[in-house]
């Protein structure tokens, strides 16, 4: 599929091991203070620690910089991320267990961004890319059904997600070379790849809106099926999940066709996709069809923010803060809106429908500003384009003429003189006639110009003359 060298694994490793501690601490967390507390105080805890992500997500590039990106950044971090978890299966009490979630998923979240930096790093331009997003994300979801299908809850799971945690904080030192800096390692990145200036900017708040947007997008139909699965008209299990892995390798491959130039065509034809599942559910079509949309459109979306804006980060000037910020607002919206678009969803076929329908215009709007529907250049085509600007950019020969007389000094009767000589072939007799001059003189001054010029013989003067 593509070639993976060493350095390549271990961040395509950093990212699958965040996806699995992240989604699988999540998983633990709600099923551990589920037992202390009611079903709607667990989607307030769960908003609470993804929350606490976003903020460790934000706060990673402020806290590498002032920690240097040493190795005890990452250490602090693995170690408080699993003392945090250690405290979530161990304690009894609701609050001591909500502090302790914030606690985990603001060092996870901390961890994450330097799993996605590493990644965007070790992969700033190439063309796998996408492929390498969409298989650590799969590779992560695998990790956490087997963990699910074959671990016991409880301590036994605990402890599976701590060894995930610390082998996160190993991988994830794949950004830096022996001896770097994560903050060493950023300046290098903004001085190989210059940042942007405003015009990309906007672009990434644009992409920032996109992200939210279409965050809120899929929560409205992961919340159709939720409420049709509590309905009891389909049952949910854990299997259907090994869609999203699989959705999210079919979008790498897909992504980098051609260099990405088709990435937000084809995420667009996934949102479309998803706005007619909603729309059919609530008209009373099966509610299969919405489980089966959601998973495989879960899997593109989660590779098309993540391949987003790792290829975004290195032109920006704080790539460490963007790369994972995709991940920072999908995180984001489902700790905001995720209360809202269940209430929706619960308002009424109408309400969903309107909704859905408000948010594909709002969608189509961010994919216009964001630039997705104009087609990328390839390789060849911005060679030609640098070919065209450097050949705009080469001085006209008359340019290359008049510097070489005003370097070498010449007198205006010499600079007469040489455009002579320089013009064809002609005898210095009849260039002397010409002039008006006797051939002494002509010679004579061409002594001069070789001279000046650093050229002996005339054929080299016109080479020189003329820049050839």
């Amino acid at each position: 599929m593509f070639s993976v060298d060493r350095q390549s694994f271990q961040s395509l490793s950093a990212l699958a091991l965040f996806t699995f501690a992240f989604l699988g601490s999540e998983f633990f967390f709600d099923s551990r203070i589920g037992l202390l507390i009611s079903a709607e105080g667990v989607v307030g805890a769960q908003a609470m620690i993804l929350g606490a992500s976003v903020v460790g997500f934000l706060a990673y590039a402020l806290m590498a910089k002032v920690a240097g990106g040493r190795r005890a950044l990452r250490a602090v971090e693995a170690v408080g991320a699993i003392a945090a978890l250690v405290t979530i299966a161990a304690t009894e009490s609701a609050l001591a267990m909500q502090i302790a979630g914030c606690i985990a998923f603001f060092l996870l979240g901390s961890l994450g961004a330097e799993a996605h930096w590493s990644m965007a790093r070790t992969f700033e331009g190439s063309p796998s890319l996408a492929k390498g997003a969409g298989a650590a994300y799969a590779a992560g979801i695998l990790l956490q059904f087997l963990s699910n299908q074959f671990v016991p809850a409880g301590i036994a799971d605990a402890a599976v997600l701590c060894v995930g945690v610390a082998a996160l904080a190993v991988f994830a030192a794949a950004g830096e070379r022996d001896g770097e800096s994560a903050s060493q390692a950023a300046a290098d990145s903004s001085q190989q790849s210059a940042p942007g200036g405003a015009k990309t900017a906007i672009r990434a708040v644009w992409l920032l809106a996109l992200v939210v947007l279409l965050a809120c997008m899929f929560s409205t139909l992961d919340n159709v099926v939720t409420l049709a699965n509590a309905q009891g008209s389909i049952s949910v299990e854990t299997w259907p999940r090994l869609f999203l892995a699989a959705s999210g390798l079919a979008a790498g491959m897909l992504f980098d066709i051609r260099e990405r130039r088709y990435m937000g065509f084809i995420m667009f034809a996934v949102t479309v996709l998803s706005t007619i599942s909603i729309l059919a559910v609530e008209a009373g079509a099966s509610p299969v069809i919405g489980l089966i949309v959601f998973y495989l459109s879960s899997g593109f979306f989660v590779t098309f923010f993540t391949t987003t804006f790792l290829q975004l980060a290195p032109r920006m000037r704080t790539p460490q803060l963007w790369a994972g910020m995709g991940r920072a607002a999908n995180n984001l919206c489902a700790f905001t809106v995720s209360g809202v678009s269940m209430m929706l969803t619960q308002s009424g076929i109408a309400a969903v429908m309107i909704a859905s329908l408000i948010l594909f215009v709002l969608v189509s709007v961010a994919f216009v500003g964001a630039g997705l529907f104009r087609l990328p250049s390839t390789v060849r085509e911005r060679e030609a384009i640098q070919a065209g600007l450097a050949a705009a950019a080469a001085p006209t020969p008359e340019e290359v003429q008049a510097e070489f007389i005003s370097r070498s000094g010449l007198t205006p009767r010499e600079e007469e003189v040489l455009r002579a000589v320089t013009a064809d072939e002609r005898p210095l007799k009849q260039v002397a006639d010409d002039l008006g001059i006797s051939l002494r003189m002509v010679q004579r001054h061409l002594t001069n110009i070789y001279s000046k010029t650093d050229t002996q013989t005339r054929a080299g003067l016109t080479r020189a003359f003329f820049g050839k």
